[in-house]
């Protein structure tokens, strides 16, 4: 793609509601980020279907001992990091289960990397170092939909049998990517034009929250509404998980806290020993059967 391409990308217009952005009041400015960024739900809303669609792959992919992997570079890639290393806690998930794969690795985490961007064979190389194959799902992040290295390492996800799901704030017709599932985020040009780590960041992360959360959920990391897999690493957790078993059984705090300690300190089980009267070991070996899913392993006791 040109430079007079790429200028005509959505991400990259003029807004014409912030042409006097350098002349306006904080709160001026305040309010008319608050206008602009009710975009980003819409711009959500008019990708459930595909965002939908990514959830389903991405279930299926983990439920056959896949992974999950997002790729991006700058922000884009910042914002896949950020979702992947909340699932651990979040999920107790392995962190081989939801990767990040940023243009410039951990460096560009904190550190201006995008120079680095514009290579697609170091992204296709990534691919091919992880062992990407037919099991596993692959999101390219890009709000352009134009960055090199994500392209690349999509094609080279696809060529080696994986699913792949492709994210960008930008109209297919502007940025046609070969996808199982395309994810437009169609949030307009920026305040700041160009700068996608507003609007187009923003619709970003909302999107990543709602597929983790979706495949988890799918995968029964969920009861109800409650993170019944979640890590018990540290006094919130605890008292987070602490509060799961209180609201959803009749037990005190102190009998919670031994109920949560003879269970290894884990949620799930602890309910189920709770509402069946199975031990430890019987109760994980329901679970077991269940695919650990609480909900089929405690149907006949709740």
């Amino acid at each position: 793609m040109t430079l007079a391409e790429r200028g005509h990308l959505l991400t990259e217009q003029v807004n014409p509601q912030s042409q006097t952005l350098d002349q306006l009041s904080p709160l001026e400015l305040v309010r008319l980020f608050n206008q602009e960024d009710a975009q980003t739900l819409a711009a959500v809303a008019g990708a459930e279907d595909a965002l939908a669609q990514t959830i389903i792959l991405g279930a299926d992919c983990l439920a056959q001992g896949g992974r999950l992997f997002y790729v991006g570079a700058g922000t884009s890639g910042r914002l896949g990091v950020l979702d992947a290393a909340e699932c651990p806690p979040t999920f107790c998930t392995a962190p081989e289960l939801v990767q990040a794969i940023i243009a410039g690795g951990r460096e560009a985490l904190v550190r201006s990397s995008e120079g680095l961007e514009d290579n697609a064979e170091d992204g296709a190389k990534a691919i091919a170092e992880r062992g990407i194959g037919p099991l596993d799902l692959v999101i390219g992040v890009t709000a352009g939909g134009t960055t090199p290295y994500v392209r690349g390492a999509l094609e080279k996800a696809r060529e080696r049998g994986a699913k792949t799901a492709f994210m960008a704030c930008v109209p297919e017709s502007q940025a046609p990517m070969a996808a199982d599932a395309n994810i437009r985020l169609l949030t307009g040009p920026e305040i700041l034009a160009g700068s996608t780590r507003l609007k187009a960041g923003t619709a970003t992360k909302m999107a990543l929250n709602i597929i983790s959360t979706g495949i988890m959920t799918r995968l029964g990391k969920v009861y109800g509404n409650r993170m019944v897999d979640v890590a018990v690493t540290n006094q919130k957790l605890e008292d987070r998980a602490l509060r799961i078993l209180q609201d959803l059984t009749d037990l005190s705090r102190s009998d919670a806290l031994d109920l949560l300690e003879k269970s290894g300190r884990r949620v799930k089980l602890a309910l189920l020993m709770r509402w069946s009267g199975l031990d430890a070991q019987a109760a994980e070996a329901r679970l077991q059967a269940c695919g650990g899913n609480l909900r089929a392993a405690s149907a006949e006791f709740v």
